[in-house]
């Protein structure tokens, strides 16, 4: 059924550029001459608080759809968002290879939503052009899938309309984190994208070491492959899981992320850094996530280096369905609404015991359930 259009739709907005509520009643105050005038003249009056403001549209949308401004599509563009600066610059590239340096519209921004920006990388946008090389955005499309994380109250979604998650991980300096690599197991699934482990800088460590944990996630169905960027191993293999499919590459900083796009497309000229060694924790180097093209086909999006990865909009009940190797054992545990973290008679727990889940993904399990 078509959208209708032109109906006017009640937006909640920010609470933006809004004074504190005042904390007592300064216009009596002065009347009973217990303060200065001055300062019940420069007191915001708000009988509630702080409430969320609400504006009128036009757009359509509503109920289980995106709201979405009515907008002039004729005299607009569509394009992708290649990089997000702040919350108000974009670079935005049209099919036809044009870019433009684009704002994001004021009512876009402002607009109340659970997600910190509201234009991210790989967005697919409709702007109107301003001058040479220059536009406003006017619109955001709905997103196929996301890579987000949360950030305090927000989702920080890292990129979006991507199919392939690299989750770049090293064999040491900074160490291996299976739990890592599990959380961004389960955001890829909840975000609809693809998930590929990369271990890089395997020459660090004897191989014997990585056989269990290339084992466990290959064992789980996941694709793992191991990497020396510095002496192109692996980066064959790399390139050619990357032929093709939109790519975001996340992981900690000083993983090596940047490192092994440019071994991948010679030429990409990424910064890269090394690991402090006081901290043994790799520094920032890639400020802001940029989707690159590939020369043999495809798009790569090189993020900044993570130092947690909270989940987003995972409700403790719902982590065991991101955990491929749960189900099979879950129908049989004694209680239906078993959390597999204390119960008698879990059968999770017993597989856990009898070694057919790995203790180590149970204790990831165990403090993404747990929120730790």
């Amino acid at each position: 059924m078509a959208k209708k259009r032109g109906k006017k739709i009640r937006v909640a907005f920010r609470k933006n550029r809004e004074n504190r509520t005042r904390s007592q009643n300064l216009t009596r105050d002065a009347l009973d001459g217990q303060t200065d005038d001055q300062d019940a003249a420069d007191e915001r009056i708000s009988g509630r608080g702080q409430l969320t403001r609400y504006r009128t549209i036009v757009g359509v949308g509503g109920q289980n759809e995106a709201i979405q401004r009515e907008i002039d599509e004729q005299a607009c563009l569509t394009g992708r968002v290649l990089r997000a600066i702040g919350a108000n610059r974009c670079d935005v590239q049209t099919s036809d290879k044009r870019m433009y340096v684009c704002t994001v519209r004021r009512v876009l921004r402002t607009m109340l939503r659970d997600s910190r920006n509201a234009v991210v990388a790989g967005d697919r946008v409709m702007f109107l052009p301003t001058g040479d090389g220059e536009g406003v955005i006017e619109r955001v499309e709905p997103r196929q899938t996301v890579l987000s994380r949360g950030s305090g109250r927000f989702e920080h979604i890292i990129a979006a309309n991507v199919d392939q998650l690299a989750i770049i991980a090293s064999a040491s300096e900074p160490r291996l984190k299976p739990a890592l690599i599990d959380r961004f197991l389960v955001s890829a699934a909840r975000g609809g994208v693809r998930p590929v482990i990369c271990i890089n800088k395997a020459d660090l460590v004897d191989q014997e070491e990585l056989h269990p944990i290339i084992e466990l996630y290959t064992g789980l169905g996941y694709d793992v492959i191991t990497t020396v960027a510095t002496d192109a191993v692996g980066i064959e293999a790399l390139r050619e899981m990357l032929v093709g499919r939109e790519t975001v590459f996340a992981g900690q900083s000083g993983v090596g992320k940047s490192s092994l796009l440019n071994a991948v497309q010679p030429g990409l000229g990424l910064r890269t850094s090394q690991v402090s060694d006081d901290s043994g924790k790799g520094r920032h180097t890639t400020r802001t996530t940029e989707l690159i093209p590939l020369a043999g086909g495809g798009w790569v999006a090189d993020t900044p280096g993570v130092r947690q990865m909270s989940l987003w909009d995972v409700a403790p009940e719902e982590v065991e369905a991101y955990f491929v190797e749960f189900p099979k054992y879950v129908a049989d545990c004694h209680y239906p609404d078993c959390t597999h973290t204390h119960e008698t008679g879990c059968t999770v727990k017993s597989a856990v015991e009898e070694g057919h889940i790995s203790p180590i993904r149970y204790e990831s399990y165990l403090r993404m359930f747990h929120n730790d």
